[in-house]
C-alpha cells in the first residue's frame, strides 16, 4: 500500500513533468517514511542533459537530510532508471527502488542492464517493478502519441 501512495506522488511529479513539455517521468525519494526529495524531469527547461527526475529527487533529498549517503531510503520513479541514474542510486547508497514501467531503450535494472545489483560494485539496491504501471504507462504513451502528432 505504501508503494503505492508514494508512486502516485511520483506519478504526480510526472504529470507535471508533461505541463512543462517534458518527457512526463516523475521521482521521488522517502526515508523515514516521509518524501525528502522530488523531482520530474526537466532536460528541456534546465537545458541540462543530466536532468533527469531521479537525479533531481536524489539532489534535493540529500540538501534536505544534509547528507549524500541516503541509506535506509526508497526511490519511486515511474520509469525504469537509465544507466546514469541506476549509478547514482548505487553512489547515493539508497536501499530499494521501485519503478513503474520498464524501459526498454535505456532501462538499467532489469531490461538492458543490471547496475542496481552488479556484485561488482560495492552497494547494491532491492528493487520492486510495476507498481501503478498502467497509470504510469499510458502517461508516457499519451505524452508520445501527442508529439508525433
Amino acid at each position: 500500500m505504501m508503494d503505492e501512495t508514494f508512486m502516485a506522488e511520483a506519478l504526480a511529479e510526472a504529470r507535471l513533468a508533461a505541463a512543462e513539455g517534458e518527457v512526463p517521468i516523475g521521482a521521488v525519494l522517502v526515508a523515514d517514511g516521509r518524501i525528502a526529495g522530488r523531482g520530474r524531469n526537466a532536460r528541456e527547461r534546465l537545458h541540462d542533459p543530466t536532468a533527469h527526475a531521479e537525479i533531481l529527487a536524489l539532489q534535493e533529498a540529500s540538501r534536505a537530510l544534509g547528507r549524500w549517503r541516503l541509506t535506509g531510503s526508497t526511490m519511486y520513479a515511474t520509469l525504469e532508471p537509465c544507466p546514469m541514474c541506476a549509478g547514482a542510486l548505487v553512489n547515493a547508497r539508497v536501499d530499494r527502488l521501485v519503478y513503474a514501467v520498464a524501459d526498454p531503450k535505456a532501462g538499467a535494472v532489469d531490461t538492458l542492464f543490471d547496475i542496481l545489483r552488479d556484485p561488482r560494485l560495492n552497494h547494491r539496491v532491492e528493487v520492486a517493478s510495476g507498481v501503478l504501471a498502467e497509470e504510469c504507462g499510458a502517461l508516457l504513451s499519451g505524452f508520445f502519441r501527442q508529439r508525433r502528432k
